[in-house]
């Protein structure tokens, strides 16, 4: 059974669950959630289900916390293009 170890970094689900509502980044948060929700007793295929993830991403996000911590999961932009940014107008 796959289980979320959030004792080891002196968190409770409670703490999940806050960081799921206020992490700056929307993939933050949803990794955060999908973490409080194992807490809770939700399997990884369900909530992988509910969010369009492949489950194994879902279990990949429990064995990253859990190696490394809630630092883990906080989103990085790693490459490609940068988003779109609108310049304001200047009169």
């Amino acid at each position: 059974m796959l289980t979320v170890d959030y004792a080891q970094w002196n968190q409770t689900p409670e703490d999940l669950r806050i960081f799921s509502l206020k992490a700056d980044h929307a993939r933050t948060r949803e990794r955060f959630l999908a973490l409080y929700e194992i807490t809770q007793g939700s399997y990884p295929t369900k909530i992988a289900n509910h969010t369009n993830r492949h489950f194994q991403t879902v279990m990949k996000w429990v064995h990253q916390y859990n190696a490394h911590g809630p630092e883990s999961m906080m989103f990085r932009r790693t490459g490609g293009h940068p988003p779109f940014v609108q310049r304001s107008e200047t009169k």
